[in-house]
């Protein structure tokens, strides 16, 4: 297999249709509700009709939650609330409907597909359609080691390409991108960190499960640790995810990157997509054009990411779950603002010109001309003919 070359990415993925956008604008600007008047679902709107090329824009009709799985050898440290290897049972509970993630999914009838990469169990754990494109067991503990060799890093990248196509040719038009994961944003923050060239304070978090002060001054020191090791490989996307990444984050960075050639729109969940969308950008600076941020998570680091992208958060919900919870709120939001673009009427030719309908018509009222006293133009008293 010869090697991926991430520049290819640049060459392919190309912005959302401007003319198209252009055209949606000139389209909201004749329905009968005023501009700006829908906030926010305006701007939705014309983003997601320049994404599908389309004016009306079409509803979307078949979301599909995505969420990438794996353990990071660097939980060993105590950088997590939940134990090393603890991914394996969250990824249980979304199968068997019994996480919030499931709960959600179900009532909005959005399908959860689960994809792991590198879960720190056996092969033969969970149903082959979730464990086909693992790469290996656990990624490794980033602050003295990497965390995937190039050839696994070049093979998680590889298969968040395959499933991105695979999701593109079923006919999915929208996907919420999550992570599942036990260590994952301590990788995250140490990405994030290097990209971003901030110290490992700045973009240390409490994680979803909130850990304590000694447990964050451990993760904070383990990614500094880590930002050592990654600053030197700054300039190779594919390495740098090898080093400090792990497969989960790799196979979402190829994701990411592919949807955007697909020309599918996805919603960003917490800092993990966040870090998996910064390198991206890094690798394709055109793909974040492709990309929605579905909620502020409160993680500094989520936010070091999305203001480097300029991606404005759509909730501010405090939403710390992840698993593609605080994406998946979102969704509804980018359900209605498609609706709205599409369905609302245009505005009728007397409201098109500004002019109330009676006098765009040229018609006086009835009785208007009873109303005048007889007379001439000036007002004065005809006189009496009668002698």
């Amino acid at each position: 297999m010869s090697r991926l070359n991430l520049d290819d990415f640049t060459d392919l993925i190309e912005r959302p249709d401007g003319g198209v956008r252009r055209d949606a604008e000139a389209l909201r600007e004749r329905q009968i509700v005023p501009p700006g008047a829908l906030g926010r679902l305006d701007e939705l709107g014309e983003w997601l009709a320049a994404a599908q090329s389309a004016v009306p824009v079409r509803t979307v009709e078949r979301p599909r939650v995505i969420l990438f799985a794996g353990d990071h050898g660097v939980a060993e440290l105590g950088v997590s609330a939940r134990p090393a290897g603890g991914a394996e049972r969250l990824v249980r509970a979304v199968l068997e409907g019994a996480s919030p993630v499931s709960v959600l999914a179900r009532r909005q009838e959005v399908p959860v597909r689960i994809v792991d990469m590198a879960l720190d169990c056996a092969p033969d754990t969970f149903p082959q359609d979730v464990v086909r494109h693992r790469v290996r067991r656990g990624s490794g503990r980033i602050d003295i080691e990497d965390a995937l060799t190039l050839e696994e890093a070049e093979a998680a990248l590889r298969a968040g390409v395959a499933v991105a196509d695979e999701e593109a040719d079923s006919g999915t038009d929208l996907v919420v991108l999550g992570d599942i994961s036990v260590g994952g944003t301590t990788a995250a923050a140490v990405l994030i960190a290097a990209l971003c060239g901030t110290d490992a304070s700045v973009v240390t978090g409490r994680g979803g499960l909130a850990i304590d002060d000694l447990a964050w001054m451990r993760k904070c020191a383990a990614i500094r640790d880590a930002l050592r090791r990654a600053r030197p490989v700054l300039g190779d996307q594919l390495q740098l995810l090898a080093t400090v990444g792990g497969a989960d984050l790799a196979a979402m960075t190829g994701f990411l990157l592919q949807c955007a050639v697909r020309k599918l729109p996805v919603i960003l969940d917490g800092v993990v997509a966040a870090a998996c969308a910064l390198v991206a950008q890094r690798v394709a600076f055109r793909a974040p054009d492709w990309w929605l941020a579905g909620h502020d998570s409160g993680e500094p680091g989520q936010a070091k990411a999305l203001d480097r992208m300029a991606l404005e958060p759509l909730l501010a919900q405090g939403v710390k779950v992840g698993e593609g919870v605080g994406a998946l709120l979102a969704l509804p939001l980018v359900r209605a603002a498609a609706a709205l673009a599409a369905e609302l009427p245009e505005k009728g030719p007397e409201e098109a010109s500004g002019e109330e309908p009676e006098k765009a018509s040229g018609k006086e009222e009835p009785g208007a001309a009873s109303q005048e006293e007889p007379g001439d133009a000036s007002g004065k008293e005809p006189e009496d003919t009668k002698e």
